[in-house]
């Protein structure tokens, strides 16, 4: 086994398997060490100590159950981009270079919300202007709708690496 900081990222599931949280390994080693929680996976790297190399927990799972409310995605432009996939709603073409449109425009009484923001590119944008979608003979690819907070919780941004592939199998498809 190699060796790894103390700082790598550990997946901490509730009581009955759901994702809590993500804490660093020396937390979750000491968890597991005074019996509050077991671990479920381990990983491929280890702690060093004077005379042995202990497994570093990837994955644990807490002794008891642990409420809290269920976390509110924010609305931001990231966060539409994100919701539709970096892809226009309007043509459905993949570009990095989006702007938001309001699908009713705000000047005909349309808000600010997970409802009626959707992402689009320059040309669909300029194209549908202040109109509403119909007026502009324009269709969505994909209605607009609030996001379910799993799917943009804290660990999407750390399924890039191998490390944590181990998670996938306790994290909610979608």
């Amino acid at each position: 086994m190699e060796r790894v900081p103390v700082t790598a990222a550990v997946l901490v599931l509730n009581q009955n398997y759901e994702p809590l949280n993500i804490c660093n390994a020396r937390r979750a080693f000491v968890l597991v060490d005074r019996g509050k929680a077991e671990v479920l996976e381990h990983s491929a790297v280890g702690f060093r100590t004077a005379t042995t190399v202990l497994p570093r927990p990837s994955v644990i799972k807490l002794a008891y159950m642990v409420k809290r409310p269920r976390p509110q995605v924010r609305l931001s432009r990231r966060e539409i981009f994100m919701r539709d996939d970096y892809t226009c709603q309007y043509c459905g073409s993949r570009a990095r270079d989006l702007t938001l449109d309001h699908v009713v425009p705000k000047h005909r009484g349309g808000g600010h919300s997970w409802d009626n923001l959707v992402s689009a590119c320059r040309s669909c944008n300029h194209h549908k202007g202040g109109k509403t979608v119909d007026e502009a003979r324009m269709r969505l690819v994909h209605p607009p709708r609030r996001p379910q907070p799993v799917q943009y919780f804290l660990w999407v941004q750390r399924l890039h690496g191998e490390a944590y592939q181990s998670w996938l199998k306790f994290l909610p498809q979608g």
